[in-house]
């Protein structure tokens, strides 16, 4: 019987989460719904400001503030810390996602809207909904998740086409041959579905590739 009751209350507990997701989906959407022509820019939080990956991510921040864009970033170190003070520093909306982990995410100081979630998938939802172009900077295991779920939404038409760009040549190319190489050889993806990618090193670049698409 006192298995049964554990059970039970689990399964009440489990219920009961479904308005705390709901919670979440409606605090991001009335706060994010003001937030026009954003960038959303994913990188590792490991980087300090002395790299240049992160000096790049700074002048990123900046130049696409000048330019009449919006920046979101997962909020956290790193990368993410380096778009949001370049995007802050120029005067622009800079919007800080921030997941709740055990260790290594803390919210920078410099998202002057900042959001902070419990659940992945919830946050992954609108990185989606609110970006105009994602661009991706080295980093580890969930920037590689947030690349290849954006690309898979593409792919797959349940979203309207949009940049993906990626930044640090040397980083990235071995990915790209792999992709090239093993993926795309064996028929597992089309060659359309590799030009959905696109390297480019600097700053100003990326923001001229991004105005091709984007009228702000």
């Amino acid at each position: 019987m006192e298995k049964q009751y554990v059970v039970d209350a689990l399964s009440k507990e489990e219920s009961w989460r479904i308005f705390r997701i709901m919670a979440e989906f409606v605090e991001s959407i009335e706060v994010l719904s003001n937030v026009h022509n954003a960038v959303t820019i994913f990188g590792s939080a490991r980087l300090k400001p002395e790299d240049k990956y992160y000096q790049m991510a700074e002048k990123l921040g900046q130049l696409l503030v000048q330019n009449g864009f919006s920046v979101i970033t997962g909020g956290g170190p790193g990368i993410m810390e380096a778009a949001n003070k370049g995007a802050a520093e120029a005067g622009g909306q800079s919007v800080g996602m921030n997941i709740k982990l055990p260790f290594e995410q803390k919210p920078n100081p410099y998202a002057n809207l900042q959001l902070d979630y419990k659940y992945f998938f919830i946050r992954k939802v609108m990185f989606i909904k609110y970006a105009l172009a994602y661009v991706i900077m080295p980093g580890g295991y969930g920037t590689m998740d947030e690349l290849f779920e954006a690309l898979t939404l593409i792919q797959t038409k349940r979203v309207k086409s949009f940049p993906v760009i990626l930044m640090g040549r040397e980083y990235w190319q071995g990915l790209l041959e792999w992709l090239k190489n093993s993926m795309q050889q064996k028929s597992m993806i089309l060659p359309c579905d590799i030009e959905m990618i696109q390297i480019i090193d600097e700053p100003e670049e990326v923001v001229k590739h991004i105005k091709k698409y984007v009228i702000v």
